[in-house]
Protein backbone atom coordinates (compact mmCIF):
# COMPACT_ATOMS: atom_id res chain seq x y z
CA UNK A 1 0.00 0.00 0.00
CA UNK A 2 1.30 3.34 -0.67
CA UNK A 3 2.48 5.15 2.42
CA UNK A 4 1.36 8.81 2.57
CA UNK A 5 2.86 11.20 4.81
CA UNK A 6 2.23 14.98 5.58
CA UNK A 7 5.47 17.39 6.07
CA UNK A 8 4.08 20.17 8.47
CA UNK A 9 5.84 23.17 8.19
CA UNK A 10 8.99 22.93 11.28
CA UNK A 11 10.03 25.75 14.02
CA UNK A 12 13.36 26.25 12.23
CA UNK A 13 15.10 26.64 15.67
CA UNK A 14 14.04 30.18 16.23
CA UNK A 15 11.05 29.81 18.17
CA UNK A 16 8.69 30.89 15.00
CA UNK A 17 5.27 30.56 14.89
CA UNK A 18 4.48 31.10 11.31
CA UNK A 19 6.50 31.41 7.64
CA UNK A 20 6.02 32.70 4.44
CA UNK A 21 6.40 29.84 1.39
CA UNK A 22 8.13 32.07 -0.96
CA UNK A 23 8.35 29.63 -3.86
CA UNK A 24 7.97 25.88 -4.06
CA UNK A 25 11.24 23.84 -5.92
CA UNK A 26 8.91 20.79 -6.52
CA UNK A 27 5.61 20.15 -7.76
CA UNK A 28 3.00 17.06 -7.60
CA UNK A 29 4.42 14.15 -9.19
CA UNK A 30 8.13 14.90 -8.68
CA UNK A 31 10.28 12.43 -6.55
CA UNK A 32 12.27 13.41 -3.95
CA UNK A 33 15.51 12.44 -2.08
CA UNK A 34 16.16 12.85 1.63
CA UNK A 35 17.39 16.57 2.28
CA UNK A 36 16.42 17.49 -1.24
CA UNK A 37 15.43 21.36 -1.23
CA UNK A 38 11.44 21.52 -1.77
CA UNK A 39 10.79 24.71 -1.03
CA UNK A 40 11.83 28.46 0.36
CA UNK A 41 9.83 30.23 3.21
CA UNK A 42 10.74 33.75 4.73
CA UNK A 43 10.43 33.60 8.42
CA UNK A 44 10.84 36.53 10.60
CA UNK A 45 14.49 36.41 10.10
CA UNK A 46 15.38 35.73 7.04
CA UNK A 47 15.21 33.24 3.85
CA UNK A 48 15.30 29.80 5.08
CA UNK A 49 15.52 26.85 2.24
CA UNK A 50 13.77 23.09 3.77
CA UNK A 51 15.08 20.09 2.93
CA UNK A 52 12.70 17.20 2.70
CA UNK A 53 13.17 14.41 5.50
CA UNK A 54 12.08 11.46 3.30
CA UNK A 55 12.37 10.27 -0.56
CA UNK A 56 9.44 9.69 -2.67
CA UNK A 57 6.83 11.21 -5.09
CA UNK A 58 5.25 14.02 -4.26
CA UNK A 59 1.05 13.94 -4.41
CA UNK A 60 -0.15 17.30 -3.22
CA UNK A 61 0.87 21.06 -2.65
CA UNK A 62 -1.14 22.25 0.30
CA UNK A 63 0.03 25.84 0.63
CA UNK A 64 0.50 28.48 -2.31
CA UNK A 65 3.53 30.95 -3.04
CA UNK A 66 3.15 33.95 -0.72
CA UNK A 67 0.72 32.33 1.89
CA UNK A 68 1.64 32.35 5.58
CA UNK A 69 0.88 29.33 7.37
CA UNK A 70 1.02 28.19 11.38
CA UNK A 71 4.15 26.62 12.48
CA UNK A 72 2.75 22.78 12.31
CA UNK A 73 0.49 23.19 9.65
CA UNK A 74 1.10 20.46 6.87
CA UNK A 75 2.45 22.43 3.67
CA UNK A 76 3.16 18.95 1.26
CA UNK A 77 2.12 15.13 1.10
CA UNK A 78 4.86 12.81 -0.06
CA UNK A 79 4.27 9.46 -1.06
CA UNK A 80 7.25 7.35 0.48
CA UNK A 81 6.35 4.07 -1.29
CA UNK A 82 4.94 5.07 -4.85
CA UNK A 83 5.53 1.59 -6.16
CA UNK A 84 3.31 0.26 -3.06
CA UNK A 85 0.16 -0.51 -5.04
CA UNK A 86 -1.37 -0.04 -8.42
CA UNK A 87 -2.57 3.15 -9.70
CA UNK A 88 -6.48 4.08 -9.46
CA UNK A 89 -8.34 3.28 -12.22
CA UNK A 90 -10.37 6.29 -12.80
CA UNK A 91 -7.83 8.73 -11.46
CA UNK A 92 -10.93 10.66 -9.36
CA UNK A 93 -9.79 8.65 -6.14
CA UNK A 94 -7.98 11.17 -3.90
CA UNK A 95 -5.05 10.10 -1.67
CA UNK A 96 -5.01 8.79 1.67
CA UNK A 97 -5.55 11.40 4.32
CA UNK A 98 -1.97 12.67 5.72
CA UNK A 99 -3.61 12.73 9.25
CA UNK A 100 -3.49 8.92 9.02
CA UNK A 101 0.80 8.31 9.50
CA UNK A 102 1.30 8.24 12.58
CA UNK A 103 3.00 11.90 14.67
CA UNK A 104 5.92 10.27 15.37
CA UNK A 105 6.57 9.93 11.63
CA UNK A 106 4.99 13.53 10.84
CA UNK A 107 7.38 15.33 12.91
CA UNK A 108 10.54 13.40 12.40
CA UNK A 109 13.57 16.20 12.88
CA UNK A 110 14.76 17.52 9.73
CA UNK A 111 18.66 17.68 9.12
CA UNK A 112 19.82 20.72 11.12
CA UNK A 113 16.92 21.66 13.07
CA UNK A 114 14.04 19.87 14.96
CA UNK A 115 10.20 20.45 14.41
CA UNK A 116 8.50 20.86 17.77
CA UNK A 117 4.27 21.64 18.07
CA UNK A 118 4.01 25.47 18.52
CA UNK A 119 0.23 26.69 19.24
CA UNK A 120 0.21 30.24 17.16
CA UNK A 121 -1.89 32.59 19.10
CA UNK A 122 -3.82 35.15 17.15
CA UNK A 123 -6.42 37.77 17.42
CA UNK A 124 -9.97 36.28 16.57
CA UNK A 125 -11.43 38.24 13.52
CA UNK A 126 -14.48 40.52 14.60
CA UNK A 127 -17.20 39.71 12.68
CA UNK A 128 -21.06 39.20 12.61
CA UNK A 129 -22.38 36.73 14.99
CA UNK A 130 -24.12 33.95 13.21
CA UNK A 131 -26.52 31.73 14.74
CA UNK A 132 -25.52 28.13 15.27
CA UNK A 133 -28.87 26.91 13.72
CA UNK A 134 -27.82 29.11 10.53
CA UNK A 135 -24.13 27.82 9.84
CA UNK A 136 -25.32 24.30 11.21
CA UNK A 137 -27.64 24.53 7.78
CA UNK A 138 -25.31 26.12 5.84
CA UNK A 139 -22.36 23.42 6.63
CA UNK A 140 -25.08 20.19 5.91
CA UNK A 141 -26.12 21.92 2.53
CA UNK A 142 -22.60 22.63 1.34
CA UNK A 143 -21.11 19.59 2.20
CA UNK A 144 -23.63 17.50 0.24
CA UNK A 145 -23.49 19.77 -2.38
CA UNK A 146 -20.15 18.83 -2.65
CA UNK A 147 -20.39 15.22 -2.81
CA UNK A 148 -23.23 15.15 -4.95
CA UNK A 149 -21.09 16.46 -7.63
CA UNK A 150 -17.79 14.65 -6.68
CA UNK A 151 -16.05 12.68 -9.32
CA UNK A 152 -15.02 9.56 -6.94
CA UNK A 153 -16.48 8.34 -3.69
CA UNK A 154 -17.79 9.93 -1.14
CA UNK A 155 -14.45 10.78 1.40
CA UNK A 156 -14.50 10.44 4.83
CA UNK A 157 -15.46 13.04 7.41
CA UNK A 158 -12.17 14.26 8.20
CA UNK A 159 -11.54 14.84 4.57
CA UNK A 160 -14.72 16.50 3.81
CA UNK A 161 -14.37 20.37 3.30
CA UNK A 162 -16.71 21.75 5.92
CA UNK A 163 -14.80 24.72 6.96
CA UNK A 164 -13.98 26.22 4.34
CA UNK A 165 -18.37 25.62 2.95
CA UNK A 166 -19.03 27.02 6.23
CA UNK A 167 -17.06 29.62 5.59
CA UNK A 168 -18.60 30.23 2.61
CA UNK A 169 -21.88 30.57 3.28
CA UNK A 170 -21.70 32.32 6.81
CA UNK A 171 -19.93 35.32 5.45
CA UNK A 172 -22.28 36.72 2.52
CA UNK A 173 -21.15 39.62 0.37
CA UNK A 174 -24.23 41.39 2.25
CA UNK A 175 -22.47 41.46 5.62
CA UNK A 176 -21.02 44.62 6.61
CA UNK A 177 -17.82 45.73 8.47
CA UNK A 178 -16.15 42.81 9.88
CA UNK A 179 -16.88 40.38 6.36
CA UNK A 180 -13.78 38.77 4.84
CA UNK A 181 -13.78 38.33 1.19
CA UNK A 182 -12.78 34.74 -0.10
CA UNK A 183 -10.16 34.93 -2.21
CA UNK A 184 -6.10 32.83 -2.63
CA UNK A 185 -2.99 34.96 -1.72
CA UNK A 186 -2.22 35.43 -5.20
CA UNK A 187 -5.10 36.75 -5.84
CA UNK A 188 -4.77 39.26 -2.74
CA UNK A 189 -1.49 39.95 -3.52
CA UNK A 190 -2.87 41.12 -7.46
CA UNK A 191 -5.79 43.42 -5.61
CA UNK A 192 -3.39 44.93 -3.26
CA UNK A 193 -0.96 45.96 -6.35
CA UNK A 194 -4.10 47.20 -8.29
CA UNK A 195 -6.04 49.39 -5.30
CA UNK A 196 -9.04 47.08 -5.93
CA UNK A 197 -10.61 46.48 -2.61
CA UNK A 198 -12.01 42.58 -2.61
CA UNK A 199 -14.82 43.64 -0.20
CA UNK A 200 -16.64 45.28 -2.80
CA UNK A 201 -16.52 42.34 -5.54
CA UNK A 202 -18.42 39.28 -5.75
CA UNK A 203 -16.77 36.47 -6.68
CA UNK A 204 -17.23 34.51 -9.65
CA UNK A 205 -15.59 31.31 -8.44
CA UNK A 206 -16.54 28.38 -6.71
CA UNK A 207 -18.40 29.01 -3.94
CA UNK A 208 -17.99 33.10 -4.26
CA UNK A 209 -14.49 33.10 -3.73
CA UNK A 210 -13.13 36.00 -5.88
CA UNK A 211 -10.57 35.09 -8.54
CA UNK A 212 -7.79 36.83 -10.51
CA UNK A 213 -10.83 37.66 -13.32
CA UNK A 214 -13.02 39.49 -11.18
CA UNK A 215 -9.92 41.97 -9.54
CA UNK A 216 -8.68 42.46 -13.65
CA UNK A 217 -12.13 43.13 -14.73
CA UNK A 218 -12.86 45.59 -11.19
CA UNK A 219 -9.53 47.43 -11.90
CA UNK A 220 -10.57 47.92 -15.70
CA UNK A 221 -13.89 49.09 -15.19
CA UNK A 222 -13.75 53.21 -16.23
CA UNK A 223 -14.99 53.99 -12.28
CA UNK A 224 -13.91 51.68 -9.33
CA UNK A 225 -16.68 50.38 -6.72
CA UNK A 226 -16.11 52.29 -3.40
CA UNK A 227 -15.82 50.05 -0.27
CA UNK A 228 -18.51 50.31 1.83
CA UNK A 229 -16.08 50.51 4.90
CA UNK A 230 -13.22 52.06 5.57
CA UNK A 231 -10.33 51.81 2.48
CA UNK A 232 -8.15 48.75 2.87
CA UNK A 233 -5.27 49.65 4.81
CA UNK A 234 -3.01 48.23 1.55
CA UNK A 235 -4.45 50.68 -1.10
CA UNK A 236 -2.60 53.58 -2.03
CA UNK A 237 -4.48 56.72 -2.16
CA UNK A 238 -3.72 60.42 -1.71
CA UNK A 239 0.11 60.18 -2.01
CA UNK A 240 0.59 57.67 0.50
CA UNK A 241 1.74 53.93 -0.39
CA UNK A 242 1.06 51.58 2.40
CA UNK A 243 3.01 47.90 2.86
CA UNK A 244 2.00 45.16 5.08
CA UNK A 245 4.12 44.49 8.39
CA UNK A 246 5.78 41.17 8.37
CA UNK A 247 8.86 39.16 8.21
CA UNK A 248 11.64 40.70 9.67
CA UNK A 249 10.45 44.29 10.15
CA UNK A 250 7.68 42.83 12.21
CA UNK A 251 10.13 40.71 14.21
CA UNK A 252 12.24 44.00 14.62
CA UNK A 253 9.72 45.97 15.72
CA UNK A 254 8.38 43.53 18.40
CA UNK A 255 12.05 43.09 19.65
CA UNK A 256 12.84 46.45 20.26
CA UNK A 257 9.75 47.53 21.78
CA UNK A 258 10.40 44.62 24.04
CA UNK A 259 13.51 45.77 24.71
CA UNK A 260 13.51 49.38 25.16
CA UNK A 261 10.61 49.01 27.61
CA UNK A 262 12.03 46.34 29.69
CA UNK A 263 15.98 46.89 30.04
CA UNK A 264 16.58 50.27 31.79
CA UNK A 265 18.38 51.46 28.99
CA UNK A 266 22.34 53.58 29.56
CA UNK A 267 23.98 54.91 27.12
CA UNK A 268 27.21 56.26 27.27
CA UNK A 269 29.93 57.84 24.69
CA UNK A 270 33.68 58.04 23.92
CA UNK A 271 35.33 59.87 21.07
CA UNK A 272 38.76 57.90 20.33
CA UNK A 273 41.88 58.53 18.31
CA UNK A 274 42.05 55.54 16.26
CA UNK A 275 45.24 56.90 13.71
CA UNK A 276 47.32 53.74 15.35
CA UNK A 277 45.05 51.55 14.68
CA UNK A 278 44.66 52.72 10.97
CA UNK A 279 48.25 52.89 10.43
CA UNK A 280 48.64 49.10 11.62
CA UNK A 281 45.71 48.00 9.40
CA UNK A 282 47.24 49.30 6.28
CA UNK A 283 50.73 47.60 7.42
CA UNK A 284 49.08 44.31 8.18
CA UNK A 285 47.03 44.77 4.70
CA UNK A 286 50.54 44.71 3.28
CA UNK A 287 51.78 41.75 4.63
CA UNK A 288 52.06 38.52 3.59
CA UNK A 289 49.38 36.92 6.06
CA UNK A 290 46.78 38.98 5.52
CA UNK A 291 47.19 38.76 1.44
CA UNK A 292 43.64 38.42 -0.21
CA UNK A 293 41.70 39.39 3.63
CA UNK A 294 39.23 42.40 3.71
CA UNK A 295 40.25 43.89 6.63
CA UNK A 296 38.28 46.35 7.71
CA UNK A 297 38.04 48.76 11.31
CA UNK A 298 34.83 46.76 11.66
CA UNK A 299 37.20 43.62 12.07
CA UNK A 300 39.78 45.75 15.07
CA UNK A 301 36.29 47.28 16.79
CA UNK A 302 35.44 43.58 17.32
CA UNK A 303 38.48 42.17 18.30
CA UNK A 304 38.16 45.01 20.70
CA UNK A 305 35.10 44.21 22.05
CA UNK A 306 36.16 40.40 22.55
CA UNK A 307 39.37 41.10 24.46
CA UNK A 308 37.17 44.18 26.93
CA UNK A 309 34.52 41.47 27.51
CA UNK A 310 37.04 39.33 29.90
CA UNK A 311 37.51 42.33 31.77
CA UNK A 312 33.96 43.33 32.28
CA UNK A 313 31.82 39.61 32.13
CA UNK A 314 28.24 42.10 33.10
CA UNK A 315 28.44 43.34 29.67
CA UNK A 316 28.59 39.75 28.12
CA UNK A 317 25.75 38.23 30.39
CA UNK A 318 21.85 38.18 30.58
CA UNK A 319 19.02 39.21 33.08
CA UNK A 320 16.62 36.23 33.55
CA UNK A 321 13.63 37.59 34.83
CA UNK A 322 11.41 34.24 35.69
CA UNK A 323 14.84 32.82 37.72
CA UNK A 324 15.41 35.80 39.15
CA UNK A 325 19.24 35.34 38.35
CA UNK A 326 22.15 36.82 36.19
CA UNK A 327 23.41 34.51 33.47
CA UNK A 328 27.35 35.22 32.95
CA UNK A 329 28.20 33.71 29.62
CA UNK A 330 31.98 32.05 29.35
CA UNK A 331 31.59 32.40 25.76
CA UNK A 332 31.47 35.84 23.37
CA UNK A 333 28.58 34.79 20.52
CA UNK A 334 29.72 38.26 18.52
CA UNK A 335 26.41 39.86 16.91
CA UNK A 336 26.80 41.87 13.88
CA UNK A 337 23.87 44.23 12.73
CA UNK A 338 23.22 44.09 9.35
CA UNK A 339 21.06 45.81 7.35
CA UNK A 340 19.67 43.29 4.58
CA UNK A 341 16.90 44.13 1.40
CA UNK A 342 14.60 42.06 3.84
CA UNK A 343 15.18 44.56 7.25
CA UNK A 344 17.87 44.64 9.99
CA UNK A 345 19.14 40.94 11.23
CA UNK A 346 21.91 40.38 13.75
CA UNK A 347 23.84 37.14 12.72
CA UNK A 348 26.56 35.96 15.17
CA UNK A 349 29.63 35.33 15.39
CA UNK A 350 30.13 32.38 17.98
CA UNK A 351 33.06 32.38 20.09
CA UNK A 352 34.72 35.49 19.07
CA UNK A 353 36.76 35.56 21.95
CA UNK A 354 39.14 32.58 20.34
CA UNK A 355 39.24 34.05 16.98
CA UNK A 356 42.33 35.58 15.93
CA UNK A 357 42.06 38.96 14.23
CA UNK A 358 42.20 37.11 10.95
CA UNK A 359 39.55 34.69 11.30
CA UNK A 360 37.18 38.12 12.96
CA UNK A 361 37.84 39.32 9.79
CA UNK A 362 37.22 36.52 7.36
CA UNK A 363 34.29 35.81 9.29
CA UNK A 364 32.61 39.00 9.43
CA UNK A 365 32.89 39.17 5.36
CA UNK A 366 31.32 35.44 5.05
CA UNK A 367 28.63 36.50 7.72
CA UNK A 368 28.22 39.97 5.66
CA UNK A 369 27.87 38.22 2.23
CA UNK A 370 24.94 35.76 3.56
CA UNK A 371 23.30 38.44 5.30
CA UNK A 372 22.79 40.47 2.29
CA UNK A 373 21.48 37.48 -0.13
CA UNK A 374 19.34 36.70 2.57
CA UNK A 375 20.86 33.17 2.95
CA UNK A 376 21.54 33.67 6.91
CA UNK A 377 20.83 30.37 8.87
CA UNK A 378 18.09 30.65 11.71
CA UNK A 379 21.04 29.30 13.97
CA UNK A 380 23.22 31.93 13.58
CA UNK A 381 20.64 34.18 14.23
CA UNK A 382 19.73 33.55 17.81
CA UNK A 383 22.01 33.14 21.29
CA UNK A 384 23.70 36.28 20.75
CA UNK A 385 25.75 37.88 23.93
CA UNK A 386 26.36 40.96 22.89
CA UNK A 387 26.42 43.24 20.02
CA UNK A 388 28.09 45.95 17.62
CA UNK A 389 26.18 48.28 15.01
CA UNK A 390 28.65 49.84 12.18
CA UNK A 391 27.08 52.53 11.65
CA UNK A 392 29.84 54.24 10.97
CA UNK A 393 29.50 52.74 7.05
CA UNK A 394 26.76 54.94 6.83
CA UNK A 395 28.63 57.95 7.40
CA UNK A 396 26.88 58.32 11.02
CA UNK A 397 29.01 59.53 13.68
CA UNK A 398 27.32 57.81 17.09
CA UNK A 399 23.88 56.88 18.38
CA UNK A 400 21.74 55.20 20.85
CA UNK A 401 21.19 52.09 20.09
CA UNK A 402 18.86 49.58 21.40
CA UNK A 403 20.19 46.19 23.43
CA UNK A 404 18.82 43.10 22.07
CA UNK A 405 16.48 41.00 23.88
CA UNK A 406 18.40 38.49 26.08
CA UNK A 407 21.64 41.18 25.94
CA UNK A 408 23.39 43.38 28.13
CA UNK A 409 25.22 45.67 26.01
CA UNK A 410 25.39 47.09 22.40
CA UNK A 411 28.32 49.21 21.03
CA UNK A 412 27.86 51.53 17.88
CA UNK A 413 30.46 51.88 15.82
CA UNK A 414 30.59 55.94 14.14
CA UNK A 415 32.78 56.89 11.23
CA UNK A 416 36.18 57.36 11.24
CA UNK A 417 36.90 60.56 9.83
CA UNK A 418 39.74 63.67 9.37
CA UNK A 419 39.17 65.72 12.83
CA UNK A 420 41.78 68.57 14.34
CA UNK A 421 43.54 66.74 17.32
CA UNK A 422 45.74 68.10 20.13
CA UNK A 423 48.54 65.88 20.13
CA UNK A 424 51.89 67.31 22.14
CA UNK A 425 49.97 70.85 22.53
CA UNK A 426 49.75 71.01 18.66
CA UNK A 427 46.69 71.21 16.84
CA UNK A 428 46.69 68.11 14.15
CA UNK A 429 44.80 66.10 11.64
CA UNK A 430 44.21 62.20 13.28
CA UNK A 431 41.77 59.91 12.62
CA UNK A 432 38.97 59.85 14.89
CA UNK A 433 35.48 58.10 15.80
CA UNK A 434 32.78 58.06 18.50
CA UNK A 435 31.87 54.79 20.17
CA UNK A 436 28.34 54.53 21.85
CA UNK A 437 27.34 52.10 24.59
CA UNK A 438 24.26 51.58 25.48
CA UNK A 439 23.92 49.12 28.60
CA UNK A 440 20.95 47.40 30.79
CA UNK A 441 21.57 49.15 34.43
CA UNK A 442 19.92 46.18 35.83
CA UNK A 443 23.19 44.36 35.94
CA UNK A 444 25.56 46.76 34.13
CA UNK A 445 26.73 49.43 36.74
CA UNK A 446 28.24 52.82 35.73
CA UNK A 447 31.30 51.81 36.46
CA UNK A 448 31.44 48.68 34.97
CA UNK A 449 30.33 50.29 31.32
CA UNK A 450 32.32 52.58 31.53
CA UNK A 451 35.57 50.74 31.81
CA UNK A 452 34.48 48.66 29.04
CA UNK A 453 34.02 51.08 27.13
CA UNK A 454 37.16 52.78 28.14
CA UNK A 455 39.05 49.57 27.77
CA UNK A 456 37.45 49.12 23.91
CA UNK A 457 38.76 52.76 22.78
CA UNK A 458 42.20 51.85 24.20
CA UNK A 459 42.75 48.92 22.32
CA UNK A 460 41.73 51.05 18.93
CA UNK A 461 43.37 53.93 19.86
CA UNK A 462 46.56 51.87 20.56
CA UNK A 463 46.28 48.18 19.37
CA UNK A 464 49.80 47.26 20.95
CA UNK A 465 47.86 47.65 24.37
CA UNK A 466 46.53 43.90 23.47
CA UNK A 467 49.42 42.75 24.49
CA UNK A 468 48.64 44.23 28.15
CA UNK A 469 45.41 42.34 28.40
Amino acid sequence: MPTYKSFPLPDTAEGLTEAEILSWSVQPGDTVTVNQVICEIETAKAAVELPCPWAGVVTELHVQPGQTVDVGTPILTIDTDPGGAAAPVNGSARPAPAAAAPAEEEMKPLVGYGSKTVTAKRRARRGPAVPAETAAAAAQSSVAAAFEHAPGPVPAAEEAPAVPAVAAVAAPPALPGGYVPLAKPPVRKLAKDLGIDLRTLTGTGDQGVITRSDVQQAAAAPTAPSAPAAPAPAAASGGERRVPIKGVRKATAAAMVSSAFTAPHVTEFLTVDVTPMMDFRERLKASREFRGVKLTPLAFCAKAVAMAVARTPEVNASWDEAAQEIVYKDHVHLGIAAATPRGLIVPKVRNAESLSLRELAEALEALTATAREGKTPPADMVGGTITITNVGVFGVDTGTPIINPGESAILAFGAIRDTPWVVGGEVVVRKVCQLALSFDHRLVDGQQGSEFLADVGALLADPAMAITY
